[in-house]
Formats: structure tokens, sequence, C-alpha cells
């Protein structure tokens, strides 16, 4: 042993020099960060899982019990039964309308016997939910065939289905085209003979389109026998999920992604998508950017460059600090009280005073919920700004102002565009932040249903006074307010990965944005 290293033996512990390797904290690091990806990728899984396996057409099993009960559903879960031995399954078996419910547990020592028929049909209806049995015969109400095979009935089914379709797109398009303009146009001039004579044509072709629809029957029948007349007008959709291919079943899959991406909810939000959800919530949050962006800049702008730097300064840094940590439920009473009763109440008595006690602005909208949640995410857009603006190095400001440029010229020349990258972080987090708050939402604007989107070919063509549907609140309220949880629970993960996906492409958004700023500033500042 040399005398160096005899010596350092003796030496107190605060004078040795550490070991050159990372020794356990760079593993207890590595391992923190792999916790958190493998948590958020179970996360992402559980939500891919069971949200888009609800799009998939399952299998419909036929089942008879041992007590001589014949059912048709698809299997859900299994659970064991509570304090005996032995398991439990739960099957989805629609048919509100004759059994007054859709859930069924059965025991699964009771099942003497299960079968996939090619020959049952699943329906989905606008009314009772889903319906599961056969099919005996489509035909006018009149004239219904008595029986038809399996084959004969299903290809008349899919052709009247076709036709109703056209025939609800050219009824959804009459209300479009004639009688909303025209409803609009008598409220303008009730006195104007045309229109109203054009309005009575109009509503004589919708009421022949729909008799034309109502016409259309289908004789059904359940697993255990019983037979219902289905008008075909409510039926949207049939599939015989046991006959389908693989193929098929992964076109019918996307077909069902896509309509919950594209339409509107319906019977209470367990069925149909989510379309006017993701319009209310993308531009909701792109108002509330375009609100928070410039008052967030000017304010660090100021903090930062313009203010003196001292007490005064310091304490409203503390308090735009811990602004940000109010809770959102307040932001919400503020926005309530202020925007909505205060601004809001003023605009009516204003320029809407006909329209009173009607609110037109004195109630909640789209602009005071993006105000509200500009509000709420303001402190991280100046604290961020600000944290971008401090890192910029004295020299640059010192080096414009040695070459003649005025103070302005080296803030809006110089400064601000090398902390572009640093506002867009701000904004990041505010969007992140705004896009799934809920409890403010609740107070100033958002609604259960508001199946028509915000934006339209009306003048002023966006609608700042209407509600709209927000997609953090469609998952509070069809999670817990719903009449059929269990029903409405496959859709709630759904709308959930919507909503991180819905997030994670703004702030990629944001992101390339900011890259693409700071690549441009970094290759115009170069010699």
């Amino acid at each position: 042993m040399s005398r160096y290293s005899s010596i350092s033996v003796w030496l107190p512990f605060s004078q040795r020099r550490l070991p050159r390797t990372e020794g356990p904290w760079a593993w207890l690091a590595a391992g923190s960060v792999a916790l958190s990806l493998l948590m958020l990728g179970g996360l992402l899984l559980l939500l891919a899982t069971r949200g888009l396996g609800h799009f998939w057409p399952a299998s419909v099993v036929l089942v008879e019990l041992d007590d001589g009960r014949i059912l048709a559903g698809r299997a859900v879960r299994e659970l064991p039964l509570e304090g005996e031995a032995g398991r439990e399954r739960l099957y989805f078996t629609g048919n509100r309308d004759l059994d007054g419910h859709v859930w069924h547990w059965l025991p699964v020592d009771a099942i003497v016997a299960s079968e996939r028929p090619a020959d049952l049909v699943v329906l989905e209806r606008r009314r009772h939910g889903h319906f599961i049995g056969r099919l005996l015969a489509v035909g006018e109400t009149d004239s219904l065939p008595i029986a038809q095979t399996q084959e004969a009935a299903w290809a008349s089914l899919q052709e009247q289905l076709a036709v109703l379709h056209d025939l609800r797109g050219e009824r959804e398009r009459l209300r479009r085209e004639l009688l909303r303009p025209l409803i609009r146009q008598l409220d303008d001039r009730p006195d104007d003979t045309a229109a109203r004579q054009a309005l009575a044509e109009a509503n004589e072709r919708v009421r022949q389109l729909q008799q034309a629809m109502r016409n259309q029957v289908a004789l059904l029948e359940s697993a255990d026998g019983r037979q219902l007349v289905q008008p075909l007008d409510d039926v949207l959709r049939a599939w015989q999920p046991n006959g389908m291919s693989i193929g098929e079943k992964v076109a019918a899959w996307a077909q069902g992604v896509w309509r919950f991406l594209s339409e509107g909810p319906r019977d209470g939000n367990t069925e149909g998508g989510v379309w006017p959800a993701i319009f209310g919530t993308v531009l909701m949050v792109l108002l509330m950017s375009l609100l928070v962006t410039p008052f967030g800049v000017l304010a660090a702008v100021y903090l930062n460059e313009v203010a003196h730097q001292g007490r005064l300064t310091n304490l409203v840094r503390i308090a735009v600090r811990n602004l940000a940590g109010v809770p959102s439920i307040v932001y919400g009473v503020f926005g309530l009280g202020v925007f909505v009763y205060g601004i809001g109440g003023s605009l009516d008595e204003w320029f809407f005073s006909e329209s009173l006690p009607s609110p037109t602005f004195g109630t909640g909208g789209l602009l005071w919920a993006s105000l509200t949640l500009a509000l709420l995410t303001l402190p991280v857009v100046i604290v961020a700004t600000e944290e971008g603006l401090a890192r910029i190095p004295v020299q640059q400001r010192e080096g414009a102002l040695a070459l003649g440029a005025t103070r302005l010229e080296a803030l809006t020349r110089v400064v601000l565009p090398m902390a572009v990258p640093a506002m867009l972080t701000g904004v990041i987090l505010a969007v992140a932040r705004a896009a799934g708050e809920v409890a403010p939402l609740m107070l100033v604007g958002v609604a259960k249903l508001a199946p028509q989107v915000p934006v339209d070919t009306e003048f002023p063509f966006l609608h700042l006074d209407r509600k709209f549907m927000h997609l953090g609140y469609h998952i509070f309220d069809t999670a817990f307010h719903g009449n059929d949880v269990q029903a409405a629970l496959p859709l709630v993960y759904a709308t959930a990965l919507l909503l991180v996906m819905v997030i994670l492409v703004l702030n990629l958004t944001a992101i390339f944005l900011r890259h693409y700023l700071r690549a441009r500033h970094d290759v115009q500042s170069r010699p």
C-alpha cells in the first residue's frame, strides 16, 4: 500500500474523494423512469383494450340452463360466487323491451348447453337498445310475410336498411336546407306568405318520408320463442356475428370506431359517438390558447424586462406562482360570478334586452368557458415565459443596444424571438391542463348533451354564446350519471383514450412548432 493510500484511510469521511462510479442513485433514477413509463403504458393499454374492444363484433352464445330457460347473449366477464363455491358469468342479452333489462348473471354450473348458431342476429336500435335473436321475415306492415328463409330475410333486411339510410339522409337534408332557414325567416318576417307556404310544403315532404320509413317492419323472435314486430325505422344496423369472417369483423370494428368519432351521442350517452364533445374540446382549447398567450407573454415581459426589480415585483411573482396552485373549482365560481352573471348579464341588458328574461350571454357558454380556463392557465404561461426570458444572456441585450437599437427594438427583434420556445412551453403546459379540466366547466358552459356544434353556416358562424360538450365532462357524466353504468363503461374507456389522444395531438403540434422556431432562430443567428 502506498503512502498516500494509507493516509487516506485515516481521513474524515467529509474529506474523502467520492468514487467515480455512479453508484446506486443512477440505477434508482433509471428504475423510476422505467416504472413511470411502465405505468403509463399499462394505463394506455387498459384504455385501449377496454375501449376499442367494445366495437369488436363479439360472438353471441345461445345458452340453455338446467331449469329450462334459454338465453342468447354476449359473455362479458366471469367472477367467483360470493360466499359459495363456483363462478358466475355476466351476459349481455339485450331485448330491453321484452325482458325489462339487458344483463343476466348466470351460475356457470347451471349452464347445461352452449352453442353459437350462425343465424343469430344482433340489431342496433334507436330505442330499447340492442335486440339479440332470430330474424323471421321482412316486409311492409300490412303485408308482412308469415315466414321467409333465413337467407332471404337477411338479404331483404340489408336492402331495406340501405334504403332507409338514404331516406334518413334526405330527411336531414330537408330539415337543414329548408325547414330551419324557413323557420328563421318567419321569425324575422311573420307575414311572409310565400315562406309560410314553402314551409308547409317542406313539412309535407318530411311527413311523407317518415311515413315511408314507418311502413317497413321486421318479424323477430327471441331465443325463448317470443315474437316481436320491429319497425325498421328504429333499426340502425344489423349483423350476424357468429357467421362473420375475421376480415368482416375487422371491417365492422373499423366502421364502429369511425361512427364513434363522427356521430353524436344518444340513449343517455350510452350509445352513439362523441363528435360534438371532440369538436367542443378542441375549439375551447384553441380559443383558450388564443386568449391566454398574449396576456401571459405581456405580463412576463413586463415583470422581467420593464418593471423595476424590487420588493413589489418579487411579491407579484410570488402571487402569480401561488395562483397556479388555486383549485380549479374556485376559478369556476369566479367565472360564473364575474363572466356569466356580471359581464354576460350586462351584455344582455345593453344589447339583447328584447330577448330577456331568456339570457343570451348571461348564461354559460363557449366564450365564458374559454375565458375561465385562460384565467386558470395564465400563471403557467407567465412563469414559463419569464423563466425563458431570464435565461437569455444580458450580453444579447447589451449588444443590440450597443449597435444602436432602441429598447423596444432589442426586445422585439432579439429577446422575444429567443424566448419563443419558452412561450410555447407555457402554452403546452396550459393546453395539457385545460383540456382535462372538468370542475370549472360544469359552472360556465359545458352541457350534458349539445348535439349541434357551435360553428355553422349562420352568421356570425362561430357562436360563442352556445353551450358545448366536452370530453372530460362526457366521461364524468356517462360514468356516474347514466342509467346503465355497465353499458356505458366501455364508452368511458374509449372516451378517456380519445381525450388522451386529443391532448397528445395538441401538445405534439405545439412541440413541433417550438422545435421549428428554435431551429429557425439557431440558423438565423449563425454568422
